[in-house]
């Protein structure tokens, strides 16, 4: 008998209301679904040091100079959350392998790496009203010349505090990242929202 290393997603239970609530692929609309188990490694360190760089190495992108913008490589996203923290995003069970990678990096400089992939789920709010949807619980500016792909920010939508991340702009592709224990009320609240928007 082998355990079950993860048992339900915070949104397993919202899957099929959620996909009653999307619109087709290929249809005009929205599509929302969630992105279950995702690998979510915090990273503190100082952005001037040699960590810094050894990491940038190890990964294959530069750590994000600057909070809100977003590194890609083929294996992981590098979200700038702050001036000298980060969030590496990668597939699902490559957790420890990341953590081992940023430790190796950090070489014993100053610096934090954690696990955070059971804190939060994400959401994938995706399709040509996406915008339209999250701007009506999201104070900030979700227009593509402001908030365009590969940016991220820490905001609140719809009183929950999230990371908002913008994949692609044409069509929008957004990945709301969400604690565990608010994501149902998200999940209801988006398909409330798509209900008001007809």
């Amino acid at each position: 008998m082998t355990a079950d290393l993860y048992g339900a997603s915070p949104l397993a239970a919202r899957a099929d209301a959620l996909a009653r609530h999307s619109a087709p692929e290929g249809v005009q609309g929205v599509r929302i679904a969630e992105v279950p188990f995702t690998a979510q490694v915090a990273l503190r360190v100082d952005p001037r040091g040699g960590a810094a760089e050894r990491i940038g190495t190890a990964l294959g992108a530069a750590l994000p100079g600057r909070p809100g913008q977003v590194a890609r490589t083929d294996r992981v996203l590098v979200l700038g959350l702050g001036p000298d923290e980060w969030l590496v995003v990668g597939s699902e069970g490559t957790a420890p392998e990341l953590q081992d990678t940023l430790t190796a990096a950090l070489d014993g400089a100053h610096g934090a790496v954690v696990d955070v992939s059971a804190h939060r789920t994400i959401v994938r709010v995706s399709g040509p009203k996406a915008r339209d949807l999250l701007n009506t619980g999201c104070a900030l500016d979700l227009h593509p010349r402001v908030f365009g792909a590969d940016q991220c920010a820490q905001t609140l939508l719809a009183r929950a505090a999230v990371i908002l991340l913008c994949r692609e702009t044409d069509p929008a592709d957004f990945w709301v990242f969400v604690r565990a224990s608010y994501a149902r009320y998200l999940a209801d609240w988006l398909i409330d929202a798509t209900e008001f928007d007809g």
